[in-house]
């Protein structure tokens, strides 16, 4: 005991915690790992270029830091009026290597004409690998309006009378007529129409199981559309609804495409894999740019 006299002991809560010493030096645990952002490719619309899609690159680099995005730089400008099979050919060769370096799946963002290029994308692509297809401001059932687009490639016609070229071998020419929708003249629409009769499921043909097949391979379909868009003509077209031979707007719910399942909308919206996300306040030209709206209905679908 003479040894110990003078020494200070430490604390007894010191003591105790002497055992445990060991396991507070270990290192920290490292967090835990974040799986990559899959990669994104946006599909401009009618005159469009890459360069219109500025801020939403923007919106996605600081919000998704790390993202592979690729904004496709085809049929741009005027070119954008090629015919659609046409522009689905070169915009397919374009993603295909993008999908096959991404094994995990990769998300589109397809803007107003845009959104039916991807739409036929996803039916004929065998092994497409899409978790988020994600259709801003597109006419997916068609268009049937008066717009400032129409009225400059042709100046003497109006919608009333536009079948006459639309429906025409010559009128099909132009993308715009492929997803012409003239809701009084139905018989021409769907004898006529070379691409939205056909990816519709509107039309027999000898692929349509095949490219339903490929469609139901999506993971999740994104509509997103607003009625002060001021250009999609009925706007509820971004979400499949359209007019019937009244011109009173039957929803998805109604229209026979959905009710027979012609190419996979039932189906979808009964595995809980569409999205619907209506937006007021915003123009045509300013989908891709309003921040409210991508953080809304863009942002959390890409995981």
């Amino acid at each position: 005991m003479l040894g110990l006299r003078g020494l200070r002991l430490p604390p007894a809560g010191i003591l105790l915690l002497l055992p445990f010493l060991p396991l507070l030096l270990l290192p920290a645990a490292p967090a835990p790992h974040r799986a990559p952002y899959k990669p994104v490719i946006v599909v401009h619309g009618l005159f469009d270029s890459s360069y219109s899609f500025r801020h939403l690159l923007e919106y996605i680099n600081e919000t998704h830091p790390g993202t592979v995005v690729t904004v496709l730089d085809l049929f741009d400008g005027r070119e954008s009026l090629r015919p659609l099979w046409e522009q689905v050919q070169g915009f397919g060769e374009a993603v295909a290597p993008i999908m096959a370096k991404a094994p995990q799946g990769v998300h589109l963002i397809c803007y107003s004409q845009g959104g039916l290029v991807c739409r036929a994308l996803l039916s004929v692509m065998d092994e497409h690998n899409v978790d988020s297809f994600i259709s801003l401001s597109s006419p997916q059932m068609g268009q049937y309006g008066d717009t400032d687009y129409l009225k400059w490639l042709f100046p003497t016609s109006m919608r009333s009378n536009l079948y006459r070229i639309c429906y025409s071998p010559w009128g099909q020419e132009f993308s715009i007529c492929n997803y012409w929708h003239d809701p009084h003249h139905d018989d021409l629409y769907l004898n006529a129409s070379s691409f939205l009769a056909l990816i519709n499921g509107e039309r027999d043909h000898p692929n349509a199981t095949a490219w339903r097949k490929n469609f139901l391979r999506v993971g999740r379909l994104v509509l997103i559309g607003g009625p002060d868009d001021g250009v999609i003509t009925p706007w509820q077209s971004s979400f499949f609804g359209f007019y019937d031979a009244n011109e009173t707007v039957l929803e998805m719910e109604e229209q026979p495409v959905y009710l027979r399942d012609s190419f996979g909308l039932k189906t979808l919206l009964a595995r809980g894999a569409i999205v619907r996300c209506p937006m007021a306040g915003i123009s045509h030209t300013a989908w891709h740019s309003n921040r409210t709206l991508y953080e809304t209905c863009i942002e959390p679908w890409l995981s």
